[in-house]
């Protein structure tokens, strides 16, 4: 099974993740962030990935940002031996009045475009700015490119909400094993 552990300490935060490529989309999602512990869960439930995270520190945008460190590396680690899976993965989600698109590239090549189109500083609890920086940072992290957009939609919970859906299906279809693929999923041979 493709799992791992992980554990982050530093002077601002404790972070702890584990997680199962191939469950059910089960989540223990614990971090003083209400409106990032639902994204998370949304994130865990539409992947399909079994996500246990335990996440506290001094500030939220410490929190959130070392939680997407913790988190890649966990994707990272769990998914190690990368032969025979998919590699990309996009998703179009709707959100009542919101739509989202999301494009993963498991490429060992981290880069990030995200356009989230909100019009607010917050939702919630949670600052926009953080939930684009936790969704850049986690690109770095897990050594993918990923590209998402909200393309239109009214309220920001929603716009968001469907944009962590979308990245939830993107990231399940690159991390599907590929039963007709054999070995790396390059030309080069290489990820």
């Amino acid at each position: 099974m493709r799992k791992s552990e992980v554990k982050r300490e530093t002077k601002e935060t404790t972070i702890y993740i584990k997680i199962n490529l191939d469950g059910s989309g089960e989540s223990i999602i614990d971090t003083p962030i209400n409106f990032f512990n639902h994204m998370l869960k949304c994130l865990a439930t539409h992947s399909l990935f079994d996500i246990n995270i335990k996440a506290e520190g001094d500030l939220k945008h410490h929190i959130i940002e070392d939680v997407a460190i913790t988190l890649g590396q966990s994707i990272r680690e769990a998914s190690l031996e990368i032969k025979n899976i998919n590699r990309f993965g996009y998703a179009i989600v709707p959100m009542d009045e919101s739509l989202a698109i999301a494009s993963v590239d498991y490429s060992g090549r981290p880069f990030s475009k995200i356009n989230l189109e909100t019009g607010w500083y917050t939702i919630e609890d949670t600052a926009t700015e953080d939930l684009i920086h936790f969704l850049e940072t986690l690109a770095i992290a897990m050594k993918a490119t990923i590209h998402m957009k909200v393309e239109y939609g009214f309220n920001d919970h929603h716009k968001v909400e469907a944009a962590f859906k979308a990245l939830a299906q993107a990231l399940r279809k690159a991390l599907s094993q590929d039963p007709q693929r054999v070995g790396i999923p390059s030309s080069k041979g290489v990820i």
